[in-house]
């Protein structure tokens, strides 16, 4: 209470700092007068400090004016400030040096004042200013802790930028509760030392906290940290119950000043333990720019992306097919919200419409059509299988004819790991739209590029969004198998890979991406259990399910009897495929388009086409 007396509650005037720091000087150029002749000032001397006074004081208001010294909130003192100080004490001193010199050249050998004082008062001023502002910065900050609410905090990396990051906690304290115990870093140079009163520590000492409880949060501030060290730093943080956060890139700073509310949780991004994927724009640029482009299944995860990703690259007009409206419609307003609306033509159309996509593509005359128009949910279309017939293969089938018929010059069709080796209904027909796909490029002048990866993070129906809102209802967080894994792979890296491969393309290319390691849901699933701040079977439960019809233990990107051939991309691969669709193939697909409805005729002919079909058993 007695603090909260001394301490001012709002902003001091800057008027009242100003002459405070004069004041400061004015004493500080005393003691120097009093250290240079030790405590005994002649009496002429008192006469050249008297006289010199005025002079002090004009040239260290107007210099303290120019560096704007009390501009500062001396609460939130910082580096920077004491770095104003030096430079405006440093110039006023020039100042008064230099009126030294002027002094003797007109009266001969006699100064201003003596030199050593301007050195003794630089010392002391700069002294006082600076170490004021931080006691009170440090009054302000112990007058706001709250005891018995605090949350100790190690942040990973001794730098700048986790010094940013503890300047950040300082300033909010009372808002964030936090405080920093402990920097953990990589630097054994580091080692023992303290950063602003904080020891640094290495990882394994870090860990030693971390497990004897003397931490709740890791704040990871490294900025361009690799992916397999991050990995292991939030592997540690989960395996002793610390909530790992993260620091945002500095180009996401609220007007390049960063606050406690953006150290935000980990996106899930970061549990995948692999490095982004970074593309070069220029080959996507060179092949977009200037082109007429269409796009099915645009208001989908994979399709509004390459939307975004398009508009970037200036094609002289986009038109985004859909069916489903309200998807379509959340896209129209977020185009106009960032306010590229009119770049877009959006069109509720259904690529299963022969018709409607023939005279579509007819009036819009594409250069290059992406078609990302699916259905793909594994469990649903097992029951359904003529609707993924007649969407995934017919669909495909019917925009392609539509492409060719319009002089299309290119014609990309994203495909998916579900269609190697296929264990489904739907990767059955992904697959078959593969061949399909090829076989009429063959008999046009179209080249068709097929782009084949696994799941997408965040994606509509995925598992990531699944977890995320089971996990906020409570439980049970739903896993089909303890062994099963897939492959993952951010939306923006999917499409950006997709625009790269359309641009290498010639014809009947199939591309498969490189995407890392896959990873098993069931730690997937605890590890967002944790991020959460929950802890497994107590706050929430895990339940086993068992794989539903046609899902796979472990996805594949390439049929063993593929072959892979490396592209320009190291991350790109190009697939040799075998498999072919005949003539007598087709016409029993256009046959079967007659069949409306006719799920077991459907199964059926997706068994006779599609050989290496092996449908998973269920509870084996």
């Amino acid at each position: 209470m007695l603090l909260k007396r001394l301490l001012p509650q709002k902003h001091a005037p800057r008027w009242i700092i100003t002459v405070i720091d004069l004041v400061c000087g004015i004493v500080a150029l005393f003691v120097a007068f009093l250290l240079r002749f030790e405590f005994r000032i002649p009496e002429d001397e008192w006469d050249v400090w008297i006289g010199f006074l005025p002079f002090y004081v004009v040239v260290r208001l107007v210099v303290m004016g120019l560096f704007k010294t009390s501009s500062g909130i001396i609460r939130h003192t910082g580096l920077a400030d004491a770095r104003r100080i030096i430079l405006t004490n440093l110039s006023s001193t020039s100042v008064f040096i230099g009126a030294n010199l002027v002094f003797a050249e007109w009266f001969g050998e006699l100064y201003l004042i003596p030199f050593s004082i301007l050195g003794i008062e630089w010392l002391i001023t700069t002294g006082i200013m600076i170490s004021s502002r931080w006691l009170v910065k440090s009054l302000y900050l112990y007058n706001r802790r709250l005891p018995g609410t605090q949350v100790p905090v190690a942040i990973f990396g001794a730098g700048e930028a986790g010094l940013i990051a503890k300047h950040t906690i300082d300033r909010e304290l009372g808002e964030s509760s936090l405080r920093v115990v402990a920097f953990i870093d990589d630097d054994r140079n580091k080692m023992g030392k303290k950063l602003e009163g904080v020891d640094v520590v290495n990882a394994d000492e870090g860990e030693r906290l971390l497990q004897n409880g003397r931490v709740d949060r890791l704040i990871l501030s490294v900025q361009n940290l690799p992916a397999e060290r991050r990995r292991k730093m939030v592997d540690m943080a989960l395996r002793h119950g610390v909530r790992p956060l993260d620091v945002p890139p500095v180009d996401r700073w609220i007007n390049g000043e960063l606050s406690v509310g953006q150290i935000r949780e980990l996106n899930i991004e970061d549990l995948l333990g692999r490095e982004p994927i970074q593309l070069s724009p220029d080959a996507a640029q060179a092949n977009i720019k200037g082109k007429r482009v269409c796009i099915t299944g645009a208001a989908g995860s994979i399709g509004s992306e390459i939307v975004r990703q398009i508009l970037t690259h200036e094609p002289a007009a986009l038109l985004a097919i859909d069916q489903a409206e309200t998807p379509l419609h959340d896209l129209h307003l977020e185009l106009v919200r960032l306010g590229i609306r009119s770049h877009v033509d959006l069109q509720v159309g259904d690529v299963r419409d022969e018709q409607q996509a023939h005279d579509t593509l007819q009036a819009f005359k594409p250069d290059i059509v992406f078609h990302a128009a699916a259905y793909k949910h594994v469990p649903l279309m097992e029951s359904q299988p003529w609707q993924a017939f007649e969407t995934n293969v017919l669909g495909t089938y019917r925009m392609l004819n539509a492409a060719i018929a319009s002089e299309c010059h290119r014609f990309v069709m994203i495909s998916t790991d579900k269609a190697v080796n296929p264990t489904s209904i739907m990767g059955c027909t992904k697959r078959l739209a593969e061949l399909l796909v090829m076989h009429v490029a063959e008999r046009s002048s179209v080249q068709c590029v097929i782009t084949r990866f696994g799941n997408v993070l965040g994606s509509n129906g995925s598992v990531i969004p699944l977890f995320r809102q089971q996990i906020e209802r409570g439980g049970p967080v739903t896993v089909t198998d303890a062994e099963v894994t897939r492959y993952f792979m951010t939306i923006p890296e999917a499409v950006s890979l997709v625009l790269e491969a359309s641009a290498m393309g010639e014809k009947n290319n199939v591309f498969v991406f490189d995407m890392g390691k896959s990873v098993r849901i069931l730690d997937l699933a605890k590890k967002m259990i944790t991020l959460a701040g929950l802890e497994e079977g107590k706050d929430i439960e895990i339940s086993i399910t068992g794989l539903r019809p046609g899902e796979k233990m472990h996805e594949e990107l390439l049929s063993s009897k593929d072959e892979l051939l490396p592209t320009h991309h190291a991350k790109i691969m190009r697939a040799n495929s075998e498999g072919v669709l005949t003539e007598e193939g087709l016409q029993a697909i256009l046959q079967l388009a007659t069949q409306k409805g006719d799920h077991p005729a459907t199964r059926s002919l997706l068994e006779h086409l599609i050989s290496e079909y092996q449908p998973e058993t269920i509870g084996t």
